[in-house]
């Protein structure tokens, strides 16, 4: 599967020993490429912009908690980013959310941890059925203008 990845200055340790414990994915890292302070927007939407045009079928995004990514990411058009932290969450984002984009919060997940949440949220097939219509209703929300 080829995924797209990025993270900033908190969340790169993580971001790359992901990789290298998913070597079983194409990787296209859109940075950053070390722990010198940067800002989060910088490599969320290039990643997130991947997923939406459908150059990368997936997304991960980590920062310190996960939220900044969090919201970055979502502004991309297409993109439906879970902050997720347990297992659990991870598995309910893609069987009722189709959740496109993971996130992590490098911060207050240890690598074991976030490996384990990876791993249940890219094995997740969204369910569709009744929450596909809720999918439908997100993406209306997307167009319409304010």
């Amino acid at each position: 599967m080829k995924l797209a990845i990025a993270s900033d200055h908190a969340g790169y340790c993580l971001k790359e020993q992901l990789k290298a414990a998913l070597p079983e994915h194409e990787w296209m890292d859109f940075g950053c490429f070390s722990e010198d302070s940067m800002d989060y927007p910088d490599t969320a939407r290039p990643a997130a912009s991947a997923v939406a045009s459908g150059d990368c079928e997936k997304g991960i995004l980590i920062c310190g908690s996960g939220i900044g990514m969090s919201i970055s990411g979502n502004k991309v058009k297409g993109i439906r980013a879970a902050l997720c932290n347990t297992t659990d969450v991870a598995r309910l984002s893609r069987q009722h959310n189709d959740a496109n984009v993971l996130v992590l919060a490098a911060r207050f997940t240890a690598f074991h941890y976030a490996l384990e949440i990876a791993k249940v949220w890219l094995a997740t097939s969204f369910e569709g059925g009744r929450h596909q219509t809720r999918i439908e209703k997100i993406k209306k929300i997307e167009g319409d203008s304010l």
